[in-house]
């Protein structure tokens, strides 16, 4: 079987936004003028393609990013030349992601493993916390992005502020390809500024693009944003550049060469305009997705090492390479089973065959392979590089594996997903649920690796923990409609941290004599924070966020005091004693604890003994050094009409919110604060009964800061 479709005709992206942006509502446009539906869905109906969950189409947000796959011929390409204009399919593999904070490990999974990206912005917002958090994913994963600034046809819709809004706070190289024409109601159709033509989108679904010349009373200010725009381009090519200085205007397809090299490199962002809602500007979004998004074949080689000896290498986008893909979503399908989606980076895979997966080190069968289209499914026999499928049969494949071919392994780098911030405890509610809710807490966290299911030790009781409220309220909701598993429910508790300030050292001893073979083993180690708390590190606390993360071993035992075979059991014996918090009980961080002497009996030394010795000496030592408790803050945004600010200011400052600033957006204010999660809870319910029911907001976790003497008292004493 061979592959249907060429390499440079096939575009991975993604669609990113801010919630409310229209992200979903794009993607349904999308699948309409592709073919794929014949039908246009709408979020406030419940019956879009790619919202299919039924929490989903409750609450009108996207949960779980959704991959279609779909074909589009660019609206320019005529059949010229006995070419038929089949000629100019491309392939869209596309990926809808949330926009909810709950969810952001949906983009950020998503994002590492597409090619591209498009940007939804709000046009009376312009660019909202979210986005920006989006914004910084992709720059992580080094995606080429081009912005769409979307609802123009709204009231207070303004394409320049939301352009302004993403040149001051994600990127001075983005440019505008685009203006409108018209706004709010009046909003017809763009201009499109590379080609000075303008496009109007008529008949009963958009669908006839219409062009014509500009509109006399916009010549004027389209020349300027014209050349503006050349300016732009030619600064990203030298040779370009020089010509262009000694007076040659480059012609419009070397114009838009150099814009397509400028824009996969990260150099430039163009940005579009439009109205998905009322069917006008998507489909020019879709040509600007095969004129300037990379294909495979156009991105660097993928990096990974090979894990026999960790030694760096390459995988190209090519058929003819070893086969190499990246597991990044599990799902549950109540039809199939355990689906693995990943993206193949080289090579070709073929259903029934065998992949090896270095993590585990052992071989496993593809049972089927299947392209999705949403929850609908098409199976496939064989999938080539630069595809994005989904595998039956893996049974112990998790996100972030890498999975190869046994006789070229290699492991591609892992993708890394955020702490939880939000704990509660869950119980079952019969003596039948037990079974079923251990099962179905395993199924949900091997989805998604921000939900983390673990056990009380003093109490027994199972705690669950995620990103937020909505994203635990939704993982309940799944379990009782999916595994109907029915249970009681604690209310939401901070997952707090605790960590060390000083340096101290301490000895741990563990000797047990009872008769016969007895236990001895006996360390000395150091701790200190990994990230040194200076007075000028915590004043620049946002940069410094590894201080919520991490434990550091090493290893400095100097002539065989402490043999080999008992270093990996003390490394356990210290993460297990750091796994109970000295003050409070909560899990101890940033810690680098150095394992310098120590002596063990030719006898009654086993690893038992030095994992004991290790775990007492590790909390002796962090008692001695200055614990402190942490607390999870939030980057919080309150949108609020202008009579309110004062009231909500005060509120967040109540809370012990820092206000970081305020601005003007619309006819409303804008507050930026800092504010500890504890403080949260409920907000939105003091919200509203302070402003009418008119403000709104929206939080994400941003780092760990100390919780002040009297807070951090009240918390060990609830803890006794």
């Amino acid at each position: 079987m061979e592959r249907d479709y060429p390499l440079e005709k096939v575009r991975n992206f993604g669609i990113i936004a801010h919630i409310d942006a229209g992200k979903t509502t794009t993607t349904e446009r999308v699948l309409f003028y592709t073919g794929v539906s014949h039908k246009i869905g709408e979020v406030h109906e419940g019956d879009t393609v790619t919202d299919w969950m039924e929490q989903e189409r409750e609450r009108g947000i996207t949960i779980t990013s959704a991959a279609v796959t779909c074909f589009w011929t660019p609206s320019y390409a005529k059949a010229t030349e006995g070419r038929p204009t089949n000629e100019f399919k491309h392939r869209f593999n596309i990926i809808d992601t949330p926009g909810h904070i709950d969810f952001t490990v949906e983009v950020k999974r998503s994002l590492r493993v597409l090619d591209g990206a498009v940007v939804v912005f709000d046009g009376v917002a312009g660019v909202e916390p979210q986005s920006e958090t989006n914004w910084r994913y992709a720059d992580e994963a080094k995606v080429p992005r081009i912005c769409f600034i979307n609802k123009l046809d709204r009231t207070g819709a303004s394409f320049e502020h939301s352009y302004v809004t993403i040149l001051d706070r994600l990127n001075k190289n983005a440019v505008r390809m685009q203006i409108p024409i018209g706004l709010e109601e009046k909003f017809e159709g763009v201009i499109d500024l590379l080609r000075m033509k303008a496009y109007y989108f008529e008949g009963e679904m958009g669908n006839l693009i219409v062009e014509k010349e500009i509109p006399e009373n916009l010549q004027a200010e389209a020349l300027g944003y014209h050349n503006e725009l050349i300016e732009k381009i030619v600064e990203t090519d030298d040779a370009l550049m020089t010509e262009y200085l000694d007076g040659l205007v480059p012609t419009f397809e070397t114009l838009k060469k150099v814009l397509r090299k400028a824009v996969i490199a990260n150099n430039i962002f163009p940005v579009f305009a439009g109205s998905a809602l009322k069917n006008k500007g998507v489909q020019l979004v879709l040509d600007a997705v095969i004129d300037y998004l990379p294909a495979p074949t156009d991105i660097p080689p993928i990096p990974g090492i090979n894990p026999d000896n960790e030694e760096p290498m390459v995988r190209r986008a090519s058929d003819s390479e070893p086969f190499s893909a990246l597991a990044f979503k599990v799902a549950s399908d109540p039809f199939v089973g355990q689906l693995i989606f990943f993206r193949v980076y080289s090579g070709s895979l073929s259903a029934g065959s065998y992949v090896y997966n270095p993590r585990t080190r052992n071989k496993e069968r593809i049972g089927r392979i299947l392209r999705m289209h949403a929850n609908d499914r098409e199976e496939v026999k064989k999938v080539f590089a630069g595809e994005i499928a989904a595998a039956v049969g893996l049974k112990d494949t998790i996100t972030s594996d890498t999975i190869c071919d046994e006789n070229n392994p290699i492991e591609l780098d892992r993708i890394v997903f955020p702490e939880p911030v939000i704990s509660l405890r869950i119980e079952p509610k019969t003596k039948a649920d037990q079974e079923k809710m251990g099962m179905a807490l395993n199924r949900l966290s091997q989805e998604d690796p921000t939900f983390r299911v673990t056990t009380d030790q003093e109490t027994g009781e199972t705690i669950i923990a995620g990103m937020g409220e909505l994203h635990l309220e939704i993982i309940v909701d799944r379990m009782k409609r999916e595994f109907t598993v029915e249970a009681n429910v604690g209310k939401p508790q901070v997952a707090y941290r605790e960590t060390i300030t000083g340096v101290s050292e301490a000895e741990g001893k563990y000797i047990k004599q009872s008769g016969g073979r007895g236990n001895y083993g006996h360390v000395k180690i150091k701790v200190k924070p990994m990230v040194a708390l200076t007075k000028e590190e915590l004043e620049d606390l946002p940069k410094n966020t590894k201080r919520s993360s991490g434990f550091e071993f090493v290893n400095n035992i100097k002539g065989g005091v402490i043999p080999q075979e008992y270093i990996i059991p003390c490394e356990k014996g210290f993460r297990e004693g750091l796994d109970r918090g000295i003050l409070a009980g909560f899990k101890i961080v940033n810690v680098s604890v150095d394992l310098w002497d120590g002596s063990y009996h030719e006898v009654d030394s086993n690893e038992m003994a030095f994992k004991i010795a290790a775990s007492m000496a590790v909390q002796d030592a962090c008692r001695r050094a200055n614990p402190v408790i942490l607390e999870p803050m939030m980057k919080v945004e309150v949108v609020t009409p202008d009579k309110f600010m004062g009231d909500v200011t005060g509120n967040l400052s109540a809370k012990r919110g820092i206000i970081e600033g305020m601005e003007d957006r619309g006819m409303s204010k804008v507050v930026r604060a800092i504010v500890p999660l504890s403080e949260m809870f409920g907000y939105m319910t003091g919200l509203r009964s302070m402003t009418e029911g008119r403000a709104s907001f929206t939080m994400e976790f941003v780092r760990y800061d100390i919780v002040p003497q009297n807070i951090a008292e009240t918390i060990m004493a609830t803890r006794k």
